[in-house]
Formats: C-alpha cells, sequence, structure tokens
C-alpha cells in the first residue's frame, strides 16, 4: 500500500499546480514549433483530397454563386434543399471559396487551419490548468491522433464543430482562475456556434463545463451559478438567432430544411440528426448503418473506432484515476484537479454517448472525443512525472508509458502485414522506458533519454499511423491509416454524354435526381444547379409530385435523371411513374434521361 508521503504534494505552491500565465522563451519556440510543425504537416499536398466529399462540396460551389446559399448552406445556388447541417462549416469555406475562387485549396485550407488552430487553443487550455509542459505534449497528442489528421484536411462540419468546442474549454480554462463572467459569457457564445456547426453533438462538453466550474471556481457558489446562467444566456442567443431566421423567413423563399420532415430546423435537431441518431430511428436514412459495430465500450477501441481514436485512450482513462488519486486532498480550486474533472467528464459523456448511439454512427465522429482524451492523457503524464521522487509517481509514469506502448502495439497487430515490425519497436521501447522509470533517474541526461524513450515508446504507434493517413487521398473512403482498395459508389459524374447535357442548359436546374449525393456530384462536373429529389436520404418529403409538375410546366427543370445502377430506395415513386408516362427516355449506360424542356401541361 501507498502511503500518504508517497503521493505527490498538492499544495498550491507545488510546481504541480502551475497557474501562471506567462510564457518564457523555451515556452514560445515550443508553441511555434507545434503549431509550425501542424501547420506543414496538414497543409501538405492537401490537394489531393480534391474537393472532398461531393456532398458538401456542392453546397461550397452554391455559396459561390448566392449569398443564400451561403446563409443556409443550400446544396444547389437556386436554393431547392440544403445539407443536412446547419450552415457553420459551409461559412468558413464557402466564404473563402469566394475570395479565392472554388477549388480543392480554397475548400480544404481552412479546414487544415482549423486543425491548426483547435491544437493551439488545446496546448492554451491545458497549459492554464496544467503547465506549459503537458500544454505543449496535449498539443501533439492531439495533432499525431489519426482520426484529426484524417478529418482536419477533409470538408466535414466535424472541424469547426471541435474546434468551437476547444475554444469553449480553452474559456472555461481562462475563466477559473479569477471566476471571470466575460470568459464564460465568451464560452457560451463559442458553444452556441457549435451547436450552429453540427447540433447537438457540438454541446456534448456543456455538462463537463458546467460541472467543472461548479467545483472548481474560487467564488461563492451563488456567484458561480449566476455566471453559468450568463454564459447560458449567450449560448442561446448565439445559436437561437439562426433558428429564428429560419422560423420568420418565409418557407416559399428559403431553401427546404434536410433531412427534416416539416422544412423546420428544430425538427432536424430534435429528429433526424438529434435522438434518431442516438436511439436508432433513421426516418431519412438509406446509406450505411454499420450494423456490425460493436454497441457499447469496446465499440471506440474496435474495429475503424479503434485505429482513428484509441490510440491513446486507454492511457487517458488511466490517467484519470492516477490523477484523481494524486490530488483528491487538494484545494476546491486546484487545476490540476479541474483539468482531470473537465477532460474526464467531456471522454465519458461525450464518449459513452458515441459506444452506446444506435443510430447512424460513424467512426470519424469520435474526432469530437480527441482533445479530451490528449488533454487528460497529457495532463496525467506531466503530473506523474513531476511526482517522479515518489514511489506513486513512478509506478504511475511507467503505467502510462507501458499502457500506451501495449495498445499501440495492439493496434499495428491488427494491421500485421503493414510493417510487421513497427509494433515489436513500439512495444520493446515502451517496455524498456516503463522499466527504466520505475528507477530513480540519476541525473538529468539519463532523465532526458528515459523521457524520450517513454514518448516515442506511447505515441510512436499513434504518430506512424498518422503519417500514413496523411499520405493517402481520401475522396471515396474515409479511413485512417495505409491505403485500403474501395471502388466506391459508381458516380453519375463519371458518364461524359451525361454532363456534356448538363452544361449546355439554362433552366433554374439542369436537371432533377434523387438523393442529394447524385445530384452534387453533378453539379461538380457539370457547373449546373441540379434538384436533389427526397434530400440525402431520398425520403425527404420535397417535392412532391404536384410541386414538381409546376416546376417543369414552368420550365424550370430540363432533365429528369433516373440511375438504375443506385438501388437506394426513395419516398417520390410517383415522380418517377409521371415522368416515364410523360416522356421519352433515352439511355445514356446506366441512365436513363427524360427531356422535359417540351413539356406544356
Amino acid at each position: 500500500m501507498l502511503t500518504s508521503s508517497e503521493l505527490p504534494a498538492t499544495t498550491p505552491e507545488s510546481p504541480s499546480s502551475p497557474r501562471g500565465t506567462g510564457l518564457g522563451a523555451r515556452d514560445r519556440v515550443g508553441l511555434v514549433l507545434l503549431l509550425a510543425g501542424t501547420a506543414f504537416a496538414y497543409l501538405r499536398n492537401i490537394t489531393v483530397n480534391g474537393t472532398g466529399n461531393a456532398f458538401y462540396s456542392a453546397a461550397v460551389w452554391s455559396a459561390t454563386r448566392s449569398w443564400k446559399a451561403l446563409l443556409f448552406g443550400s446544396l444547389d445556388p437556386n436554393n431547392f434543399i440544403t445539407v443536412d447541417k446547419p450552415p457553420v462549416s459551409q461559412w468558413v469555406m464557402g466564404v473563402s471559396a469566394r475570395l479565392f475562387g472554388f477549388g480543392s485549396a480554397a475548400e480544404l485550407v481552412p479546414q487544415a487551419l482549423i486543425g491548426v488552430a483547435t491544437v493551439g487553443l488545446l496546448y492554451g487550455a491545458v497549459r492554464r490548468l496544467a503547465g506549459p509542459a503537458a500544454g505543449l505534449l496535449a498539443g501533439v497528442c492531439l495533432a499525431l491522433m489519426p482520426v484529426a489528421a484524417l478529418m482536419f484536411r477533409f470538408d466535414k462540419p466535424d472541424p469547426v464543430m471541435v474546434l468551437l468546442m476547444t475554444t469553449t474549454v480553452y474559456a472555461l480554462a481562462r475563466a477559473l482562475p479569477a471566476a471571470s463572467t466575460r470568459w464564460l459569457v465568451l464560452g457560451g457564445v463559442a458553444l452556441g456556434f457549435a451547436f450552429l456547426a453540427k447540433m447537438l453533438e457540438g454541446l456534448m462538453v456543456a455538462p463537463a463545463l458546467c460541472v467543472t466550474y461548479l467545483v472548481a471556481a474560487p467564488n461563492p457558489i451563488r456567484a458561480r451559478i449566476v455566471q453559468l446562467v450568463a454564459a447560458l444566456a449567450a449560448l442561446v442567443v448565439s445559436s437561437g438567432w439562426y433558428v429564428a431566421l429560419t422560423m420568420l423567413w418565409p418557407a416559399s423563399s428559403r431553401p427546404y430544411m434536410a433531412g427534416s420532415t416539416d422544412n423546420s430546423f428544430m425538427n432536424l435537431v430534435l429528429g433526424y440528426n438529434g435522438f434518431g441518431r442516438v436511439l436508432g430511428h433513421r426516418p431519412h436514412w438509406n446509406g450505411p448503418v454499420h450494423r456490425g459495430v460493436v454497441h457499447g465500450p469496446a465499440r471506440l477501441f474496435t474495429g475503424e473506432f479503434g485505429v482513428e481514436i484509441s490510440w491513446l485512450l486507454p492511457t487517458a482513462l488511466l490517467a484519470l484515476v492516477l490523477l484523481v488519486a494524486a490530488r483528491w486532498h487538494a484545494a476546491r480550486t486546484d487545476p490540476i484537479r479541474a483539468a482531470a474533472l473537465l477532460f474526464g467528464l467531456w471522454l465519458i459523456i461525450d464518449g459513452g454517448v458515441l459506444s452506446y448511439m444506435t443510430g447512424i454512427v460513424i467512426p470519424y465522429y469520435t474526432l469530437s472525443v480527441a482533445p479530451a482524451v490528449a488533454g487528460l492523457s497529457a495532463t496525467g503524464a506531466c503530473e506523474m512525472w513531476r511526482a517522479r521522487d515518489t514511489r506513486f509517481g513512478r509506478i504511475g509514469l511507467a503505467a502510462l508509458v507501458f499502457v500506451s506502448g501495449f495498445w499501440g502495439f495492439w493496434l499495428l497487430h491488427r494491421n500485421g502485414a503493414w510493417l510487421p515490425p513497427l509494433r515489436w519497436i513500439v512495444l520493446a521501447v515502451s517496455v524498456c522506458a516503463a522499466a527504466a522509470l520505475l528507477l530513480p533517474l540519476l541525473s538529468r541526461r539519463v532523465a532526458a533519454a528515459t523521457l524520450a524513450a517513454a514518448l516515442t515508446g506511447a505515441i510512436g504507434g499513434s504518430t506512424v499511423y498518422t503519417l500514413a493517413t496523411l499520405g493517402q487521398p481520401h475522396q471515396i473512403r474515409l479511413t485512417a491509416g495505409p491505403a485500403v482498395h474501395d471502388n466506391g459508389r459508381p458516380s453519375l459524374a463519371s458518364n461524359p454524354r451525361l454532363v456534356a447535357a448538363l452544361t449546355g442548359t439554362h433552366s433554374n436546374w439542369s436537371a432533377a435526381v434523387d438523393h442529394s449525393e447524385n445530384a452534387a456530384e453533378l453539379e461538380l462536373a457539370s457547373r449546373t444547379p441540379v434538384m436533389a429529389i427526397g434530400g440525402f436520404g431520398g425520403k425527404d418529403p420535397v417535392p412532391t409530385l404536384n410541386q414538381f409538375i409546376g416546376e417543369v410546366r414552368d420550365h424550370r427543370v430540363t432533365y429528369y435523371l433516373a440511375d438504375h445502377a443506385d438501388h437506394r430506395p426513395t419516398a417520390h415513386t410517383d415522380i418517377k411513374r409521371w415522368v416515364a408516362a410523360h416522356f421519352t427516355p433515352v439511355q445514356l449506360g446506366d441512365v436513363t434521361m427524360y427531356d422535359l424542356s417540351g413539356y406544356r401541361g
């Protein structure tokens, strides 16, 4: 049993309780190298990913053609229907494309810079709670996480959501020492925009923020509650203005809210993009539901989830236990314990939802817990390093290094055909480093060498998998690690005769086709607006048959396309039957094209 004398000191003057705000010269150099290295890694050859996901890329192109499309995140510039997410990420990429011209760099460079900013904000938050060394290590761990390298170079809404969540955490770290209302309110504003980035998922960090502030802020409990209410009000205002805008704007002059059943934003929030994803209700989803995914805590450690997020997940959980044990008797306002509470609750709550949700769940969703994993692992490691003169500190640090190295070995073992010796090197280095850490370090030189070996073993597996991720294009299959062959779904845009026909049109919509993905691919290939019948899943109740007939009668749609290679169901077979009954089909490969331009009603 460990005695109290073997635990690290927890007095406010202890080096393990750093509240300083200034940066020394060496710390500034470390920060610059961290951000510069992250920028180099994420920006290098970023155009290899093309314009990313056509679904979101089409919305970015539309934003360059219409301010209304930019505001609402419309899939096409004539504002028939939106993408099925709020528009914050489209604002960032859309403004960039307006400034620099639509293309791969204009769309994806902002995503990479968002990744750099997220790393910097995590560094700032951890530094203020656990010191500059912990902040630097947290930033490195996040930057070298495969899911981060994957998503911060792609055009999904997750990167801007995680940036805003991390901004809120940074604001809390700034608010805690002096109980600052201003910083709390700023955090509430950031969290409101995180909601506008990806709805309820952006709010998953909120319980951790509230509990941490209630526990660790230095002012009286009544004042803490009042401040949190003010932050909540800021959250409501910063997110509610857009909700109100969608309600007050006449539905007839704005795009349909994709994914909703009644053309309302809140229906999308609470249904398809909210409880529907958690509880398994998928009224509008025809894509993969990942039925083979493990249900429960093991989900984040297995399959594609495991190789994207779990490299340091066991380390983070062990670090949480060690931090609670080390700081159990610390003062209520102890910043190290506050960091453990903040990142630990973030990981447990958000990770728990990801583990148990039975609806649409995709491995890259785990980007939302990546800063928590990195922050917790780094704080735990640095606290144990500072306490290495005690037996508790040495055992804790050795355990962290061994667990990290062993789990890296295990994950690399799952892909045993890829660089087979690598996993054994990671395991051997981590075992040797862990054994060395159990002994008192005799000199600075020995300590430095041991620390270098420990870091190599702990994050070596994650680093090489991240480098492999950065080296692969991600256009069809969005997965981490070395190349995986996947031909994907045939694209309508690969049909040159079809694209040429659409390019020559001058109507509001060159064509109408089931499913937003098909419409998006054709838009990008032809640079013409395409009507997405039924939205992403093909089941949105728009357009009705009468609405579609009216658009055809007014010569606003030139072609109707039936893709026989697309076997996804649609709720709009009535439109397909009506077109087949009134127009002559022309076969273009797997696509049947109907010319609607001569209809007189």
